[in-house]
């Protein structure tokens, strides 16, 4: 019953920014995006190297007994210092990583980890979990110097399916198994865990429940919480194991308790996890509007009809142009439907007859083999679901042009947004501020949040640069009681100060979500950077409980330290 983890690629990630490093943009096509920037550098920062970051000696020595999973060299130290963020990009561009790690460890099993954070405990050394490294939002660093050392504790030595429950649709995984491995693995049980966040390749089980991630569907199960069945965590105060239940009310969720802990209260160390059949069925289709509050007026309707579209993602008007999506001005509403069962062109033909109905103009309809999954054949829903129903209108006829039509515009956005984490690190190199943010508020509050957005970080930003900022927005995920809009800065940088400019326009954009009181992270985490909007937004008599449970599981404050809570 047990899978096997997949050999590991040839390709080298990149240690400083996102992703291959065979895939980042060279010289000359970070300078052509540049140049569609004002106020950007007329050459690209070098690539750094670790070489030039002058990292020492570990100010500790790993225990004899875990030596063999443990090491010290300053590349694995470096590609384990900080997440993916644009301030971690900049400041590795910058040769200012922060305190980089003493020490890496990979655990090959429980009681490793569990040996681990003992000694850890009794030498005041750090343990920060690192997940697949893919955190934006501080996550994965240490930051202060209140412990005499960090270690950085990667599960993916840990990255196997340990056991499947066909009949029931469910899996043991261990907590370090990474996306593509993880999906792998299931395949030939016909099953999978439809979970799909943008940093799927890069991310890990463990890294999805620490920080409650969201995956890439738009309506359903798609937050990693509803896929939880029980979770195995390691804690400094021992191991916490919940019941396998499809449900129950036995007072407070103990999984709720470790579900975005972030590390701060102990290590996921495995999770039986709810599992679906692989969609066959499929179609999608792009609607355009003129009006963006007649968009997010079908959205609504969208949600709150019970139809379940996978993909409900509506671009504004520059987030559709930046994605190749239109080219006239439109926002355009990206659906898609799919079904392991029945066939979904009716379901997407009512969905498309209600953006209709708000003024939105569908071309035409598909059912690519691509799917709805973003993924597409790197490993997500599309290449897992093999898609057979063929293409199709919603109204049952041929229409080859408008078929044409939605398969560019999807296709077009689907490549875009895998593809812009790469386009930002190329535009951190050229000095330019390239970076996103996300939050969720309910539908009387969204337009009004939107706005505000656009308007005070885009004034916020001219104002500390002298050049205009472009402030795009799309809703990533809908539900029937509102949205969760994800911003996209583009503006001109302070070479040498990008950092901080960067989190002046994030403390302005803060301030808007603490207003319209819009949560500050829908599925990014809290992390470091967070933590200040966190504490406001965090119920005060909630805080006393978290500190408890912070002192009870670990009393020598070694997890994450200035995570969650102090």
């Amino acid at each position: 019953m047990a899978g096997t983890a997949t050999q590991p690629t040839s390709r080298t990630r990149s240690w400083w920014g996102w992703g291959w490093t065979d895939a980042h943009p060279d010289d000359a096509e970070c300078v052509a995006m540049g140049a569609l920037l004002p106020g950007t550098s007329a050459r690209p920062l070098p690539v750094p190297r670790v070489a030039d970051l002058g990292i020492g000696a570990p100010a500790v020595e790993p225990p004899a007994a875990l030596a063999h999973v443990v090491r010290t060299d300053p590349e694995d130290r470096a590609a384990h210092a900080m997440g993916k963020a644009y301030r971690d990009v900049v400041r590795a561009l910058r040769g200012r990583p922060g305190r980089v790690p003493d020490l890496v460890a990979r655990p090959r099993d429980e009681r490793e980890v569990a040996d681990l954070l003992d000694w850890a405990a009794e030498r005041e050394v750090a343990v920060v979990p690192y997940g697949g490294g893919s955190s934006v939002t501080g996550g994965v660093e240490y930051r202060g110097d209140a412990h005499r050392a960090v270690l950085s504790l990667d599960l993916t030595a840990m990255g196997r399916v340990l056991e499947v429950d066909a009949p029931g649709r469910a899996a043991r995984i261990q907590a370090g198994t990474l996306g593509p491995d993880l999906e792998a693995q299931l395949r030939p049980h016909g099953l999978t865990l439809r979970h799909f966040p943008q940093s799927f390749e890069f991310s890990t089980l463990g890294g999805w429940l620490a920080t409650r991630a969201g995956g890439h569907y738009a309506t359903g199960p798609t937050h990693i919480d509803d896929f939880v069945q029980s979770l195995r965590v390691v804690t400094p105060a021992g191991v916490s194991e919940s019941w396998r239940l499809p449900g129950s009310g036995a007072g407070p969720s103990p999984d709720r308790l470790f579900l975005g802990s972030e590390g701060a209260l102990g290590v996921i160390t495995e999770a039986w996890v709810r599992l679906q059949e692989r969609p066959v069925h499929k179609a999608s289709a792009a609607v355009a509007f003129a009006d963006l509050h007649a968009a997010l007026e079908a959205v609504r309707l969208i949600a709150q009809s019970g139809l379940m579209p996978a993909n409900c993602r509506l671009l504004d008007a520059g987030e559709a142009a930046m994605s190749g999506a239109s080219h006239d001005g439109s926002a355009v509403l990206v659906l898609g439907f799919e079904s392991a069962h029945f066939p979904v062109t009716d379901r997407l033909a009512q969905a498309v007859d209600l953006a209709r109905s708000q003024g939105g103009r569908a071309d035409g309809t598909s059912g690519p083999a691509g799917g709805t999954s973003p993924m597409g054949g790197a490993g997500g829903a599309g290449a897992a679901g093999g898609a057979t129903g063929g293409r199709s209108t919603a109204d049952g006829r041929r229409a080859a042009d408008g078929d044409r039509a939605a398969d560019g515009a999807v296709d077009a956005w689907r490549s875009a947004f895998l593809r812009m984490p790469y386009l930002r690190d190329g535009l951190a190199r050229m000095g330019a501020v390239a970076e996103t943010f996300e939050t969720a508020a309910t539908w009387d509050r969204i337009p009004g949040l939107i706005e505000a957005v656009r308007t005070e970080v885009g004034a916020a930003a001219r104002k500390a640069t002298g050049y205009p900022a472009t402030v795009n927005c799309r809703l990533t995920h809908v539900y029937p009681d509102g949205a969760a809009p994800y911003f996209t800065v583009l503006a001109a940088g302070r070479p040498g100060d990008e950092v901080a400019l960067w989190d002046d326009l994030k403390a302005v954009a803060n301030d808007v979500l603490h207003r319209h009181r819009a949560t500050i992270t829908h599925h990014h985490a809290v992390g470091r950077d967070h933590r200040p909007a966190y504490d406001l937004q965090r119920p005060a008599p909630f805080a006393t409980a978290l500190r408890a449970a912070k002192h009870a599981l670990d009393p020598a404050g070694i997890l994450n330290p200035g995570i969650l809570i102090d």
